[in-house]
């Protein structure tokens, strides 16, 4: 047999052997991936969190996201009728005064939520509630206990019990316990997130701000204005723009100052420009243990150490990113043209000299995109950073969140979060077209 047909005769074997090895795993390939879904599906337990999803609960906490709500509440005690927007005490209406849809009439309050929907606060601590779609419900607090005309099996909107009675319906919400008598009525929008109800300038325009008559004796309707909205006593929009400075500071800080550290580490691990292996060997390993530590786990370590604060996060993202710096610098100290090098060290110049001219101009390029777009990516971490250091942006939005009812301020702070880190991306792209390709 000749050689030839020997080639031929192996090389359809391999081709044989490649094409069942190809058809194998085109049937292992999604046996594998199906098996492990199977795997997760239970292990996760997906069924057990269908059931335990509380889809009410979560509709509640979207809405109010975007709305804000006021409470009309009835101390049981006293029978004093108290309206408030969030329930904030800078949000309180004076006393028997309130918003057109709620009427205040000796011992009964009459509230209209919209769309037909009319609670009524009766005396002895007694509530009615008509509903068109539903019918009226009446309950009271009689003891110790809420006695009420509901029967049967009763819709999920509606949760009863002998201590607490709460109705949610899409206009609004009703509660009654054994201490107070309560309403909500929701709004699309941020209540008093310009000025609270004690600002002379609530309930007006603009328009009349800016120039209409003067609404404060002796101060400007601008000053006045800006005055009341930037200490706004609930939405607190002065310590909101400390807080997202010291978030761009903590980015900044520790990010730049990654960057001074690990540049004179670099040449120490580069092995063009280090000679000794060990001295290499040592610093690679100490760049790993450095980025191999996740920031947030820096900020823990490093929170217990130095106690909580802003420089505490810049300390964290210090240490993570000179690893990772240490890592890249030195990598592309060892990718430079050594002809240029060379060039420079031919004129006599001194090895600092021959660093300076024939290393840093080739290298900078790659040195400031890099730092710029970690800053960039910092701005984020930094908030994450911040609620575990009790700093900027990261620690407000935390609180909010442990409140459990400010989710327009989360939204809000959020939004902030957001807008940072667009303004990040622009000037750090700003910057690099300007330093790295002179535009």
């Amino acid at each position: 047999m000749s050689t030839d047909v020997l080639s031929r005769e192996t090389l359809y074997a391999d081709a044989g052997r490649m094409f069942q090895r190809k058809k194998l795993m085109s049937f292992a390939l999604p046996a594998v991936v199906l098996a492990y879904l199977a795997y997760v599906f239970f292990a996760f337990d997906i069924l057990g969190l269908a059931e335990r999803a509380r889809w009410d609960n979560a509709q509640t906490l979207m809405s109010d996201t975007y709305s804000y709500k006021t409470h009309v509440t009835r101390d049981n005690r006293n029978g004093e009728v108290t309206v408030a927007i969030e329930g904030e005490r800078k949000g309180t209406y004076d006393t028997g005064s309130a918003p057109d849809w709620v009427d205040l009439n000796g011992q009964t309050t009459r509230i209209d939520l919209g769309g037909g929907q009319i609670v009524t606060f009766l005396p002895n601590n007694a509530l009615r509630f008509d509903i068109p779609s539903y019918g009226v419900i009446e309950a009271a607090m009689v003891g110790r206990s809420i006695e009420s005309n509901l029967t049967g099996e009763l819709p999920d909107w509606i949760s009863s019990s002998r201590s607490r009675l709460q109705i949610t319906t899409d206009e609004g919400r009703v509660s009654l316990t054994r201490n107070k008598t309560e309403a909500f009525n929701y709004f699309v929008g941020w209540e008093l997130f310009w000025f609270t109800l004690d600002s002379p300038y609530h309930g007006h325009s603009l328009f009349q701000i800016l120039f209409g008559d003067r609404i404060v004796d002796g101060q400007s309707n601008l000053g006045g204005a800006w005055h009341d909205f930037w200490y706004n006593p609930m939405w607190h929009h002065n310590m909101v723009a400390w807080a997202i400075f010291e978030t761009i500071l903590m980015a900044f800080l520790g990010t730049f100052g990654a960057a001074v550290v690990s540049l004179p580490l670099a040449f120490l691990a580069a092995k063009n420009f280090a000679p000794l292996m060990a001295v290499r060997f040592a610093l690679r390993r100490v760049f790993d243990l450095f980025r191999g530590i996740d920031g947030l786990i820096w900020t823990i370590i490093l929170a217990r150490a130095f106690g909580p604060g802003p420089m505490t996060g810049a300390l964290a993202i210090l240490l993570t990113d000179t690893g990772s710096f240490g890592k890249m610098f030195s990598e592309t100290l060892e990718n430079v043209d050594s002809k240029q090098i060379e060039g420079v060290a031919s004129t006599g110049a001194a090895k600092t000299h021959t660093y300076r001219f024939g290393v840093i101009p080739q290298v900078t390029p790659v040195f400031l995109s890099q730092v710029l777009y970690f800053f960039e990516s910092n701005t984020r971490s930094a908030t994450i950073i911040g609620a575990i250091t009790g700093g900027g942006i990261g620690l407000l939005l935390t609180q909010a969140m442990l409140t459990q009812k400010d989710w327009e301020e989360v939204t809000y702070y959020i939004i902030l979060v957001v807008l940072m880190v667009m303004l990040m991306d622009t000037v750090s792209s700003w910057l690099r077209n300007k330093l790295i390709k002179g535009e």
